[in-house]
């Protein structure tokens, strides 16, 4: 089939690597505009749009799909279908009927669980043990189209939102690949979802973001993960931001007030509602990642040193 590739970011790399090495036909490719990025604030391309330029595809990058000229300029390309991931803009109805198979997307849950923008994320953050990958045809109501297929996939103890949307990725690539190859061989069932299960995904804020260290252990160990890498979890030590980005297997311990931190040879400890867990990870302010133990061999923390909220800073001033 002729596909109409649509993506921009890191996650949409594996799917577009496997489609331009598969029997179909990458005909062009449909990215966000370049974007300025770094502190120079240069303007780049999206990852998609780098990775087609090198494979020699027609690339595409419009603010909005509702434009008669870009409209025709897909109609030009004739696309079969149009595989999306993670692509970042509305698809008006005029452009959804372009592609006689319609436009295919891959999302990261089990819908009709977590639709919208941050659906691994949600995932962490819920605590759940499992999520997985679903393929819909896309339709103007946000990820409610039919099913195609669906992948389930188990969340490691310990694994963050980050990891886990990697790996969806590159698993998921294979999944879009079969549903493709099932519309192309005329094999393909679509199911409605139960719409009266539906959750909804937002996006993840900053303020989000912030730790409550009266949680239990395993609430903010979930919401470190889920936060990592963006936005970060964060903190305050001593008035200044850190953002803890991942945890580990905490030993057997007494536990610490909220937020209070112990250190041991090997592992940074901090104190929560219930049990204590342990950083893996973590960022100073104005500092890149690096493992907590090492942070801690370098802090100088004081005898009784604690992570506090803006809440807790108040309360003990």
């Amino acid at each position: 089939m002729r596909l109409l590739f649509a993506g921009t970011p890191e996650a949409a790399l594996p799917s577009l690597r496997t489609l331009l090495d598969s029997h179909h036909e990458v005909v062009g490719v449909l990215t966000q505009p370049d974007a300025p990025t770094g502190r120079g604030r240069r303007l780049a391309p999206s990852p998609v749009k780098a990775l087609a330029l090198e494979a020699g595809v027609p690339v595409l990058t419009p603010a909005t799909l509702r434009d008669e000229t870009v409209q025709q300029q897909l109609r030009d390309l004739a696309p079969d279908v149009a595989p999306v991931v993670a692509y970042g803009n509305l698809i008006p109805q005029a452009a959804l009927d372009i592609p006689r198979h319609g436009w295919i997307n891959l999302h990261f849950s089990l819908l009709p669980q977590f639709r919208g923008a941050a659906p691994a994320q949600r995932a962490v953050l819920a605590g759940q043990r499992e999520t997985g990958m679903s393929v819909f045809r896309i339709e103007q109501g946000l990820d409610t189209g039919d099913l195609l297929t669906t992948a389930p996939t188990t969340i490691g103890e310990f694994e963050t939102a980050g990891q886990l949307l990697e790996r969806m990725a590159e698993d998921g690539a294979s999944v879009l690949l079969q549903a493709l190859d099932a519309l192309a061989d005329g094999t393909a069932t679509f199911t409605p979802q139960d719409h009266s299960l539906a959750t909804h995904a937002a996006k993840l804020s900053t303020a989000e973001a912030r730790i409550d260290w009266t949680r239990p252990a395993e609430q903010v160990a979930a919401h470190i993960r889920g936060m990592s890498p963006q936005p970060g979890a964060w903190t305050l030590l001593d008035g200044a931001r850190t953002k803890l980005l991942g945890v580990e297997l905490a030993p057997e311990h007494a536990p610490l007030a909220p937020g209070r931190i112990e250190t041991t040879k090997r592992q940074v400890l901090v104190g929560t509602g219930t049990d204590v867990i342990a950083l893996s990870t973590l960022a100073p302010a104005g500092k890149r990642p690096m493992r907590a133990a090492d942070w801690a061999r370098g802090a100088a923390l004081a005898e009784h040193a604690r992570f506090t909220t803006d809440q807790q800073d108040g309360e003990t001033a």
